[in-house]
């Protein structure tokens, strides 16, 4: 597996990031820990990203290889601990990849239809249930260079990208549970840290 990808090309969405090898600014990819719930870092609201920096795209070509290492389907910046309004999105299970970065985005309309999808988690590992969201959702978002985007999500990528902003927002799929529910899978997450704990 590569150890470096060109970050600009990886925010185009146009092929897996670690298979991308145009430009010449190459960038060291790490793959970040993700944080477990409860995490009083994963309930804050995250702040807007004021610019597009190298940082931020470093940012980026790092959750998507934590994201594809996990592995998972999304990921927000608050899961690796960066209260930033950034998230990554590949849904594709079947084909080609479709690795997608949005910065500061935002939903601008949501269908009456709803889904439901069992959802899961890599802050809330090993745990699933079904959550009910709007079956269609718009989306505008700034790319890495700078440049507003915007797109009509359905099914899972509608699904995954509300579950995502709703990171950024402090809230957890779990938050759409009964508080019985909540509690026990709040109870196996703090029996998982603690035996990491001692295992580390």
């Amino acid at each position: 597996m590569p150890p470096e990808i060109d970050a600009g090309a990886a925010v185009a969405g146009l092929s897996h990031p670690l298979a991308l090898r145009r430009g010449v600014a190459y960038i060291r990819l790490m793959i970040r820990p993700i944080l477990i719930h409860p995490d009083p870092r994963l309930k804050k609201v995250c702040d807007p990203v004021a610019l597009i920096t190298p940082e931020v795209r470093q940012l980026a070509a790092d959750m998507l290889e934590t994201m594809y290492d996990a592995p998972g389907i999304g990921l927000a910046a608050p899961q690796v601990g960066v209260t930033k309004r950034i998230i990554v999105m590949d849904c594709i299970k079947d084909g080609p990849p479709e690795p997608i970065v949005l910065v500061n985005p935002q939903i601008l309309w949501s269908s009456e239809d709803v889904t439901t999808y069992e959802e899961g988690c890599l802050s809330i590992p090993e745990q699933y249930a079904e959550v009910k969201r709007p079956a269609e959702v718009q989306v505008r978002w700034t790319d890495l260079d700078g440049k507003t985007q915007e797109r009509q999500f359905a099914g899972l990528w509608a699904t995954c990208v509300q579950h995502e902003i709703d990171h950024l927002d402090g809230k957890l799929f779990i938050d759409y549970l009964g508080p019985l529910k909540r509690q026990m899978i709040t109870r196996k997450m703090e029996k998982l840290k603690r035996e990491r704990a001692r295992a580390g």
